[in-house]
């Protein structure tokens, strides 16, 4: 056992045993150490002081002071310091010189044997002095009944031989002198500061190790713990509190013959799980001081290993794009940015819904660009252009072999890498059935479980998903789950096509002009800036409205980049205004002046975009409930009325 730590005001307590005229001593210079220690004085020796000592638990002294045999018998028997008393020279020639004076035959008696120097002492002043030493109390009455019989008249010594000599009718001097016990005093208060400091030491040692994550043990240098920390005594199954002072072989021998045999690591397994164990030196200046050994869990080390690695490719995955990048200020536009903007503020699942070509991704940066998550990875993937095994392993990934030409060492997949991030699924509805399932689990559990491994890892990612398809309709077919539509459609954002929004194409138009221009040399002098850009243009403003875009920006991108290349190679107007007739526009874009598809039926508004998205909505509720129309009314909270009102509206327009 320890002594307990003091608190920090805490006075050290300090006990003063005797059985003997010692104990008249403590008495006499006790209020003197009243300020500076809690000091007891306890009427008890050898046995019984042991007693009370080690019985007193938690109130123990935190050292002990006493004399003569009394303090030999209980430094080797008790957990706490002991301090002895020891004579001074002075005492020794001050007690002998009244012995002489009150007896003609004098006796020292010491415990254990007599020093060297004190008898080289009374050689050297022709003191007629007899010797003699004892080893316990009954020793001692014995050699103090010998020296009565052999005529011995004073005998000087500690307060158990005096006291016998007094009962033996004898003249005792007490050696002690109130000089000799307050140095013991001083002696005690030193020792208790020195163990108050290393208490502390040890707790805060002891406290770094409980916090550590990895078992921790450190060992003398015959193998005996001299700490350990919970966690370790938890893997191997032992009481901490008791593992001090003994051999780690003897509380754990599964490990014999496992531990590195110099400094190092190597891999052991306790109790069914691998661990990596690192060996180093307990003192860097002396290795046979002790050892210390680290028991780190292998699949922490793995897992360690797959966030920096993630960390690594999160670099790789940033948005570009920012809410100011979307271009237009049509009634349909300004609703998407305002949509953009408070579903920023959500960490829900979004659908993005809108035609191949409408911007799909740049909303769904934007999105990431304002959300809290701004400053972690932008993962998008499009489901549609991997073959399935390969989207399983981009999208999950894998471990070390999983399948053949696997990755040594596995790969981080795209969900994990996301992780606290945003991760962007373009073209949801091309995702294979028998991943949609897996994909459902990582939505519903934020888990994500690698191909090849049986254990989860939490993810912490937003998911935005986007499509061009009408979901409801696989879902009908049964090519995309109803589950998983309900899952993706927590919040929705429906893009409204180029056609829709003619207002918005001449200042689209002018915007990816400048973005050529800037990329084209022989045009940046010439289109310093959209008022430029807009004069080139202003001569296909009306054909370009006529035009239904079935590729929408993308092919209105397209178009221009074809604008910018013929502008290069044409003579520019100091002004920077190049006529572009309706024959040019037909020789670079012939579709766009005599193939106008643009008609009613595909023009949309708001609100008929609306009324579609309630009805595939209705829909998929029907598909989910096996057609069960009340069902479905009792989840969506609206009349069969409404159901066959909206369905049909959808069907209408």
């Amino acid at each position: 056992m320890s002594t307990p730590p003091f608190e920090p005001t805490q006075r050290p307590r300090i006990w003063a045993l005797s059985i003997s005229r010692l104990r008249d001593l403590f008495f006499d210079i006790a209020g003197e150490y009243v300020e500076r220690a809690d000091l007891r004085i306890v009427s008890h020796a050898f046995e019984d002081a042991v007693r009370e000592i080690e019985g007193t638990g938690a109130g123990r002294p935190d050292v002990v002071i006493a004399g003569g045999s009394n303090g030999a018998y209980l430094k080797t028997r008790v957990s706490v310091p002991v301090v002895r008393i020891n004579p001074t020279g002075f005492d020794l020639m001050h007690a002998l010189a009244r012995a002489r004076r009150d007896g003609a035959k004098v006796a020292l008696v010491t415990h254990g044997t007599t020093p060297d120097e004190v008898q080289r002492f009374t050689s050297a002043y022709a003191l007629d002095v007899t010797f003699a030493s004892y080893q316990s109390a009954q020793d001692a009455e014995s050699v103090v009944l010998d020296l009565r019989d052999r005529g011995v008249d004073v005998v000087v010594g500690p307060g158990l031989v005096t006291d016998l000599a007094a009962n033996a009718g004898m003249g005792a001097v007490f050696l002690y002198s109130r000089a000799s016990v307050r140095a013991a005093f001083d002696t005690a208060l030193e020792v208790a500061q020195a163990t108050r400091r290393e208490s502390v030491r040890r707790q805060r040692l002891d406290n770094l190790l409980q916090h550590l994550r990895d078992g921790v043990v450190a060992l003398d240098a015959q193998g005996r713990v001299e700490a350990m920390n919970q966690r370790l005594a938890s893997v191997l199954g032992i009481d901490a509190t008791k593992a001090v002072g003994r051999a780690l072989l003897d509380l754990a021998p599964d490990l014999a013959g496992s531990l590195p045999d110099a400094d190092g690591d190597t891999f052991c397994t306790v109790r069914g799980a691998s661990y990596v164990v690192h060996r180093g030196p307990l003192a860097s200046s002396n290795a046979a001081a002790g050892t210390v050994l680290t028991f780190q869990e292998s699949r922490a080390v793995e897992r360690l290993d797959r966030t920096l690695r993630s960390r690594q490719r999160v670099q790789q995955f940033s948005a570009r794009y920012r809410l100011g990048d979307i271009v237009g200020a049509s009634e349909s536009i300004e609703r998407v940015r305002t949509l953009v903007q408070r579903y920023a503020r959500s960490d829900a699942t979004v659908l993005i819904l809108g035609e191949s070509g409408t911007g799909k991704e740049m909303v769904a940066q934007s999105m990431h660009q304002l959300s809290a998550r701004r400053d972690f990875a932008f993962v998008a993937m499009n489901c549609g252009a991997f073959p399935e095994a390969l989207l399983e392993s981009e999208l999950f990934g894998y471990e070390e072999g999983a399948f053949t030409g696997a990755r040594k060492g596995g790969k981080a997949g795209l969900i994990e890498v996301a992780h606290r991030g945003t991760l962007f699924l373009d073209e949801i509805g091309e995702m294979p059935l028998s991943l949609q399932s897996r994909l459902l689990r990582v939505l519903q559990e934020r888990e994500v479980v690698r191909l090849g491994s049986t254990e989860p890892m939490r993810v912490d990612i937003r998911v935005v998903a986007a499509t061009h398809r009408a979901l409801t309709e696989g879902i009908e077919a049964g090519s995309f789950r109803a589950d998983l539509y309900y899952r993706l459609n927590i919040l929705s954002i429906a893009l409204p096509p180029l056609r829709e929004r003619p207002t918005d194409l001449l200042p689209l138009a002018v915007e990816l002009l400048l973005q050529a221009a800037a990329r084209e040399p022989r045009l940046a002098a010439h289109l310093p800036d959209a008022a430029a850009a807009e004069r080139v243009l202003a001569a296909l403003a009306a054909p370009l409205r006529r035009y239904a875009w079935p590729g929408n920006v993308r092919e209105l991108q397209n178009v221009i980049e074809r604008i910018a290349v013929e502008l290069a190679d044409m003579e520019m107007l100091p002004d920077g205004a190049t006529i572009l007739t309706r024959d040019m526009l037909r020789t670079i874009a012939p579709e766009i002046v005599d193939q106008p598809v643009r008609t009613k039926q595909t023009a949309l508004t708001l609100r008929e975009r609306s009324r579609h998205v309630e009805a595939d909505q209705i829909r998929a509720a029907l598909a989910a409930h096996g057609g069960d129309r009340d069902a479905v009314c009792e989840a969506l909270g609206i009349s069969k009325t409404t159901l066959w009102r909206k369905l049909n509206a959808g069907r209408s327009e």
